[in-house]
């Protein structure tokens, strides 16, 4: 989008579309007294809320509503900004909208021109994207605000409205801050090539980049807690026909989500469900039950289990059901043994024995029987028991770490983006380490180190990456 474009006036319904008490119609421009007085009639005082009617081309009103003006640069995108606040209907909310841009074409009588010239419909995330470019926020922020939004648990909220107020923005800018200063050091001490033996004792550069070096851990650290609230885990359910998969969900879901009946194959297709244990969603997807393909007893099954192995190879964790009431039968227990060595590598895999309440539970035994790679639970779907222990392997696996009340939300963008600055202040230590100093390359990673924590904040950030994070928000925001 050229800076042109971005000038230009816009103009969009700001609520959720369907029927509601109140709907928003919100213009973002300079100059908006004329489209005012056309719209309702009078002028407006500065962010105070004034009721009337809003009026067409005749004068005659579409609706009454409240009228507020914000003028630029204390406003939400840092222009003039109006906001109609109407009755919550679609089609009022339309006639409101198409007034707008009518009466932006109309002649000013008082100049003969058009009283808003350009005044268009907002892109997805323009009035957010523009506060962006006005400084009024910066891309963490901005990200911030459709992370609120969308947050899907309580605790993903109010990381969102920390990142949203600026906590983690000010991690990153003093971060930034630290790297601005040794790299002054640095780069003055390169002009000077007979101080390099001397530079890193006098200047205690190598005290200064192990500082930097563990404040940037500490912060990545909580990145990766937030980008956990706002992602969640993907744990898919796996196992032969009649484990207890759909009955696991429906536990672990706390309602009856999936139909479950001793009927092998009850299961053709994915069923999901978003639950959080501790804050932290988890999106627990129920597959159709696995068995070798000629086994199937139709072309649907195998459609069903083909999705399953899709699903599984998309996993950040799987629960591998068995049937405790099974286990003593020799093709049940190789079935299963079939399985766990088609399950895709580096994927968590959790073994879960179900039934417990039906069958007496000999963990050695079930360990050497079915020799599972990794955590092994026995529980039962049924009762309950040993949901609990699942819940907190799951967020073991997903490494959650308890009473993270300062947790600020984040993006996996943000944590590659940190984990890139680690990587280049560890090359910065190795150099500063040598013992000819050198000086040039420390330079140059500190300098790479830098530009990746600005990538964060939007202060290195191409017009795709722009393009691709506001094109995600919703239409009036």
């Amino acid at each position: 989008m050229s800076w042109r474009e971005r000038n230009v006036p816009i103009v969009a319904v700001a609520t959720a579309s369907g029927r509601g008490a109140v709907g928003i119609v919100r213009v973002s421009g300079k100059g908006l007294q004329p489209l005012i007085q056309a719209v309702c009639g009078r002028e407006l005082q500065p962010r105070m809320a004034t009721y009337g009617p809003f009026k067409d081309a005749h004068g005659e009103a579409l609706d009454q509503g409240l009228a507020i003006f914000f003028p630029g640069p204390h406003s939400y995108t840092g222009e003039d900004v109006l906001e109609l606040q109407g009755h919550g209907g679609p089609v009022v909310m339309q006639l409101l909208l198409a007034r707008c841009l009518e009466a932006a074409a109309e002649l000013d009588p008082a100049t003969e021109r058009a009283r808003l010239p350009g005044l268009r419909l907002a892109e997805p995330g323009e009035f957010t994207q523009r506060a962006f470019l006005n400084d009024k926020i910066d891309l963490a922020q901005a990200e911030a605000i459709a992370d609120l939004i969308d947050a899907s648990t309580e605790a993903a909220a109010r990381s969102a409205t920390r990142s949203l107020g600026g906590v983690f923005s000010r991690e990153i800018e003093a971060l930034r801050d630290q790297l601005i200063n040794l790299r002054m050091l640095v780069e003055a001490t390169l002009d000077f090539p007979e101080e390099e033996i001397d530079f890193l004792e006098k200047a205690d550069a190598r005290g200064r980049l192990n500082r930097v070096a563990a404040t940037l851990d500490g912060v990545l650290g909580q990145a990766r807690q937030g980008a956990l609230l706002r992602e969640g885990l993907q744990v898919v359910l796996a196992g032969q026909p009649n484990a207890g998969k759909s009955s696991l969900l429906n536990a672990l879901a706390g309602a009856e989500l999936a139909i479950v009946t001793p009927i092998a194959g009850t299961t053709r297709d994915k069923v999901s469900e978003t639950i959080q244990i501790e804050g932290v969603p988890l999106h627990v997807i129920d597959t159709a039950g696995l068995r070798a393909d000629h086994e199937a007893s139709d072309e649907v099954e195998r459609i069903g289990m083909a999705r399953s192995w899709e699903a599984i190879g998309q996993a950040d964790a799987v629960l591998f059901l068995h049937d405790l009431t099974r286990m003593a039968e020799p093709a049940y227990v190789q079935a299963d043994a079939d399985i766990a060595r088609r399950l895709p590598e580096g994927v968590p895999v959790v073994h879960v024995f179900n039934k417990a309440d039906a069958v007496a539970v000999d963990p050695s035994a079930l360990q050497s029987q079915a020799q599972p790679e990794g955590p092994l639970l026995a529980l039962s779907a049924r009762t309950g028991d040993g949901l609990q222990a699942l819940r907190q392997t799951l967020l073991q696996i997903a490494g959650w770490q308890a009473a993270q009340e300062g947790v600020f939300i984040a993006r996996q963008r943000h944590v590659q983006a940190l984990r890139l600055a680690r990587e280049h202040l560890e090359m910065a230590q190795a150099h500063a380490a040598l013992s000819d100093g050198a000086l040039d390359l420390l330079a140059e990673e500190l300098r790479l180190a830098h530009n990746a924590l600005g990538t964060i904040t939007g202060a290195f950030s191409a017009d795709d990456l722009l393009g691709e994070i506001f094109t995600r928000f919703c239409i009036g925001k």
